[in-house]
């Protein structure tokens, strides 16, 4: 019988002690903003690891791409969601770290997420360059959405504080607060890395409705050319009902994380449970049926936990 304590005993001080996880073992998870994907589909895999990994209580927060390598590394959380290429960056310490992030561990890749950039259907903006001096909400700080954009829009010769020199607005919000935004007309511009169809957008297109902003295909190149990790992306035609044709946009792929310092038992068994349950997972979000067991090492940049490794390695997964 699992037993259930009120007292938050962190993995990590069980494992200094014991080395073994223990009944009274917390493992906390850093996901995504409500509204997104990765805060449901969070919440869910720690209710089935609570359920099903014996002697875990578990916790789902909010967090950013960004963040969350930060988080675990830190000690202030033992799973976090984030995507190939900035765990890599966390882990070497380039990028938007200031300096390596060395405790973060691979688990498991997941899904492809897209670039997505939405302005008001009748909005005169057509293009980045044509954001200068808009209303922006690019998502919080250490959202990965946020890296994303800087990225573009220094492609295109300005940045955050050149829209605030010319009369624009950068707001570093959640996807609900930027929702509002919008409908009260606030900005003018609303972005996110996710995945699709996303529930932000998905309201958005009810009210007041939205027209997405792509990128040609030679800048597209020169912006990935220059942030190694970014893939190329698309938007396909129909995955909103207000989009058309297929969208360029910059692609990445989702990974879980975990601290290097979590018991080997104790991750091998997250993994086999979280593999075996992926069916209760698609049920939370349809784009988790674009996760497969063949691709959990894909794209994976930093080292893998010795005990998602002994799951994979018995599961024939080759990285």
């Amino acid at each position: 019988m699992k037993i259930k304590t009120t007292i938050a005993v962190t993995v990590l001080a069980v494992a200094a002690a014991s080395g073994i996880a223990r009944a009274d073992t917390f493992v906390r998870m850093v996901s995504g903003p409500s509204g997104g994907s990765w805060y449901p589909l969070g919440a869910k895999i720690m209710q089935v690891f609570d359920e099903k990994v014996d002697g875990i209580s578990t916790s789902n927060t909010s967090g950013g791409g960004i963040s969350n390598v930060l988080s675990v590394n830190g000690g202030d959380a033992e799973i976090g969601w984030s995507y190939a290429h900035t765990s890599y960056n966390g882990y070497v310490g380039k990028g938007k770290f200031k300096k390596a992030q060395p405790d973060v561990r691979h688990f498991a890749t997941l899904y492809p997420a897209m670039f997505q950039v939405a302005v008001r259907k009748d909005s005169p903006i057509q293009s980045f360059a044509d954001m200068k001096a808009a209303n922006i909400s690019p998502g919080k700080a250490k959202w990965t959405g946020t890296a994303f954009t800087e990225s573009v829009l220094k492609s295109y010769g300005f940045g955050f504080d050149d829209i605030k020199k010319n009369g624009g607005t950068v707001h570093h919000v959640s996807y609900t607060e930027s929702v509002a935004l919008m409908k009260d007309g606030h900005i003018d511009v609303f972005m996110a890395a996710t995945s699709m169809p996303q529930a932000s957008f998905l309201e958005l297109e009810h009210s007041p409705g939205i027209r997405f902003v792509g990128m040609p295909k030679e800048k597209l190149d020169e912006i990935i050319k220059a942030n190694p990790g970014y893939i190329p992306g698309m938007m396909p035609k129909g995955v909103y009902e207000s989009l058309g044709a297929d969208l360029h946009t910059l692609g990445i792929v989702t990974n879980m994380l975990v601290h290097k310092d979590l018991p080997d038992d104790l991750v091998y068994n997250m993994c086999k449970v979280f593999w075996a349950n992926h069916a209760a997972f698609v049920e939370v979000k349809g784009v988790w049926k674009s996760v497969t067991l063949e691709n959990a090492l894909n794209g994976a940049a930093i080292p893998v936990h010795p005990g998602a490794k002994k799951c994979y390695d018995e599961l024939g997964v080759k990285g």
